[in-house]
């Protein structure tokens, strides 16, 4: 296990979108290398930037055209070496996200694996034997390429699956077993991708989709293989490399694949969903919504087993949102951001930020999509830094800029907010701090439950010597509490603990010493 994962704290930057140093409009690397420091001072030492690699960007770069080259509009290979470097010395470790399981059909891999003649990247895909046969349980392209087959493809149209290999043979005409060495040879290129920029100054690796790798493999049995084995070529060869897996299964991914984080996904109904962002008939039910509605026990019930199951393998990472989720100001407002904000950064495992939601920038529901983006492009908009023009995220003609900025008469900026000791953005700085400064707290601390009660409030947990409590509703609460408060050390709203009880007032939250 990389040492420096005990104490990091995450940055999710979308590269497009964070700063343009060069006043084309776009968001670049050199840009994010300018704003090193201010991720730094929020108390985040680390970044997990989305992909940055050359793209025809039908997928905003999740469609990779070559996986060892810069995007020529963020800058160059050597920018970022420069940004890895300067990070490095700043204390910032910096994870690349990795794209494994589909390429660009611009792709040279895809361009020489789609001729009619044999060559060493006709399996680097998954075709069928002929053209006709196209069957309807996967997402075949039919008929656009000269070679007498169709190509399966992972998401979007122009995104053709890379050839793992099936865990189950249904069509042995065309299917291959993982251990074909076609299929091996894919994972082989995998692996020299990631020595690519490993060897460079990266530090790891957010790996997208991980769990989509082998075809027919309902358990991902065989694709926690891969990841095992790619983890055992890490520890051997990158000891301090992590890699953190949009997988949502910390048992299959952290203990069976060996990812050393796992992301807690918004997979609607689930623990994370329920907490912020779930609504049912048109009616809020997120726990952490003021109305009330809410029920904590979906998350407990989910979190605590995978939680004791995973503890000594690898981290259970929870982010405030990413580029793929509505940011939380589309439901909740800005107390009740506060207090889910304070939540994770109060929770086990190894926390995500994703920039902006540190200033409260909205998620815009009315833009044209963008790039692939369609309901996430409202995520995905430039980074709010000033007041003047364009919000100080780049100089470029309005017109110019990648997607458009906040143009609301109170839109957020980290200059209008840094002042105000209330403001959510340093109720975010200041929650990040206790978190480093208090070792129970971190990213390895204990964990209990002591108050989640199905359909009620609070929430109480406790943390070594601390106990965390969070009331979002709008009404006063009142459970049994046991313990002797010795010192106070944050909080939100009211409380007050006498007589072995503990009254919270609305939508509050607390930490305090037992």
């Amino acid at each position: 296990m990389p040492a420096w994962l005990k104490n990091a704290v995450f940055y999710e930057i979308y590269p497009q979108s964070f700063y343009d140093s060069n006043g084309d409009g776009i968001g670049d690397i050199n840009g994010i290398t300018e704003k090193l420091d201010y991720i730094k001072d929020l108390g985040c030492n680390a970044i997990w930037m989305n992909p940055c690699y050359d793209s025809p960007f039908m997928d905003a770069g999740y469609d990779v055209r070559d996986y060892t080259k810069v995007a020529p509009r963020y800058g160059t290979n050597e920018d970022l070496i420069n940004l890895f470097n300067v990070a490095h010395q700043k204390g910032i470790k910096i994870l690349l996200d990795l794209v494994p399981g589909h390429t660009s059909d611009t792709n040279p891999w895809f361009t020489q694996s789609k001729q009619p003649a044999n060559n060493e990247y006709s399996n680097r895909y998954i075709w069928t034997k002929s053209v006709w046969d196209a069957p309807p349980e996967y997402r075949m392209l039919c008929g656009i390429t000269d070679r007498d087959g169709n190509y399966m493809v992972n998401y979007f149209s122009s995104q053709p699956a890379l050839n793992y290999g099936f865990h189950e043979i249904t069509c042995p005409q065309w299917q291959l077993p993982c251990d074909h060495p076609d299929c091996l040879a894919t994972v082989e290129a995998l692996k020299d991708i990631m020595r690519f920029w490993l060897d460079r100054g990266a530090d790891g690796f957010r790996v997208d989709m991980a769990d989509s790798l082998v075809k027919n493999d309902d358990e991902k049995v065989a694709t926690a293989r891969i990841w095992k084995g790619i983890r055992q070529m890490l520890d051997s060869e990158y000891p301090q490399a992590a890699m953190v897996s949009e997988w949502c299964n910390p048992v299959r991914s952290i203990y069976k694949g060996g990812f050393h984080m796992d992301f807690y996904l918004d997979h609607r109904g689930n623990g994370y969903s329920t907490m912020f962002r779930y609504e049912v008939d048109g009616e809020d039910k997120s726990f952490f919504s003021p109305n009330g509605k809410g029920d904590i026990t979906v998350f407990t019930d989910e979190y605590v087993p995978n939680l004791k199951a995973t503890k000594d393998y690898g981290y259970i990472s929870m982010f405030t949102s990413n580029h793929d989720i509505p940011r939380m100001t589309k439901n909740l407002d800005e107390t009740a951001r506060k207090l889910a904000f304070c939540t994770i950064f109060t929770m086990p495992g190894v926390p995500f930020l994703y920039y902006g939601d540190e200033i409260g920038m909205r998620y815009q529901e009315e833009l044209t999509s963008k790039e692939g983006g369609f309901s996430r492009t409202g995520s995905r908009t430039p980074m709010q830094w000033t007041n003047g023009k364009n919000l100080g995220f780049s100089t470029a003609a309005e017109d110019k800029l990648y997607l458009p900025v906040d143009h609301s008469h109170n839109a957020p900026t980290v200059d209008s907010l840094r002042g105000d000791k209330d403001s959510i953005f340093n109720t975010v700085k200041d929650i990040i701090k206790i978190r480093k400064d208090n070792e129970d707290l971190g990213n390895d601390g204990d964990f209990e439950v002591l108050y989640a009660e199905r359909n009620k409030y609070p929430f109480v947990y406790k943390r070594g010597q601390f106990v965390i409590f969070v009331n979002p509703s709008s009404e006063e609460v009142q459970v049994d509490f046991d313990y002797e408060v010795k010192e106070v050390l944050y909080t939100i709203g009211t409380g007050c603990f006498e007589d072995e009880k503990m009254k919270l007032g609305k939508q509050s939250f607390g930490i305090v010493r037992i």
